[in-house]
């Protein structure tokens, strides 16, 4: 799949450096796969989840969430946000109008 934009990873490893291992790991697993569907996705990642048009990824231990637009048909993943568990709790992202 095509992972479109690095740079917010790149950005959010410089505030959470601790996120950048699994971030990357995550990104390099995300770029070779050929996911059609949210249980293939679960097959590599079993935490994935399904919350609106998006789907959740659970990172470095549930500790940060990625929250990501994955396009099956044209093999591309839109990366939403990255946030702490914190952050995500608020749940201020829900209020991105493709949520």
């Amino acid at each position: 799949m095509r992972v479109i934009s690095r740079r917010i990873l790149r950005e959010f490893c410089l505030a959470h450096a601790d996120s950048c291992d699994a971030l990357y790991d995550w990104y390099r697993v995300a770029c070779i796969a050929k996911w059609q569907n949210l249980t293939d996705v679960q097959g590599t990642y079993n935490h994935a989840e399904a919350v609106g048009n998006f789907t959740v990824f659970n990172i470095k231990g549930n500790n940060y969430r990625l929250i990501v637009d994955l396009i099956y048909s044209s093999q591309k993943i839109y990366i939403k946000y990255v946030l702490t568990h914190a952050e995500y709790d608020k749940g201020k992202w829900k209020n991105d109008p493709y949520f």
